[in-house]
């Protein structure tokens, strides 16, 4: 079974408030834990794309450093990684050995090459994640089922926000709810088809 060996336990602690916000967004949803080398890549979604190329995917990322160098590249359950979280000691984190498949995952954001286009003030990120909300749940009459509450949440979402330069909400609806918005301003960058939304607590990568 492959382990992750964190630098200390904060950061570990770090790791399962990251899994907390990510399945207060979709309990059901997976986590791509991805090592090469001192470092830990996790992914989760935030907004799914559609299909083939995942258009309009709203991806989180986070790094994080670890004690010891680890090559594992797994696709698991957020409740498989938040059972691990409660049962594991000290700073190792045992990979869930089940792993599943989502489209999400297997569309790989460009690591380098990105070109910087501007930057947002975290206050104004934060007015258009809490103002998209309000306009969902104003939208969305009581009752409602899964799938009118889907298609409002993407449009909301896939439009693009007033800002300079504008980025899709969705992005900063990310930032919010995974709780990057811990400093002042936040870097927006570009790469082909790809928006990222970068602040020191984390990415948010848009397809």
């Amino acid at each position: 079974m492959a382990e992750l060996r964190f630098a200390d336990s904060e950061t570990l602690a770090d790791l399962a408030t990251y899994v907390v916000r990510a399945r207060s967004l979709d309990r059901d949803g997976a986590i791509r834990l991805r090592s090469h080398g001192m470092t830990l890549a996790a992914y989760v979604d935030v907004l799914p794309g559609r299909e083939p190329a995942m258009t309009g995917a709203v991806i989180g990322l986070r790094i994080m450093a670890l004690a010891e160098p680890a090559d594992v590249d797994a696709t698991v359950s957020l409740a498989s990684v938040s059972d691990r979280l409660a049962r594991d000691a000290g700073s190792i984190l045992s990979v869930p050995p089940t792993t599943v498949r989502v489209g999400w995952a297997a569309v790989a954001p460009p690591r380098s090459g990105w070109e910087v286009v501007g930057e947002l003030t975290v206050e104004d990120l934060r007015t258009v994640a809490t103002q998209g909300i309000a306009e969902i749940t104003e939208g969305v009459p009581p009752g409602s089922g899964a799938q009118v509450v889907a298609a409002m949440r993407a449009r909301v979402w896939a439009r693009d926000s007033r800002t300079v330069p504008p980025i899709p909400s969705g992005a900063a609806f990310a930032a919010y709810a995974l709780g990057f918005l811990t400093q002042q301003r936040a870097q927006v960058l570009a790469h082909g088809r790809w928006t990222r939304l970068s602040t020191s607590a984390g990415h948010v990568l848009v397809r």
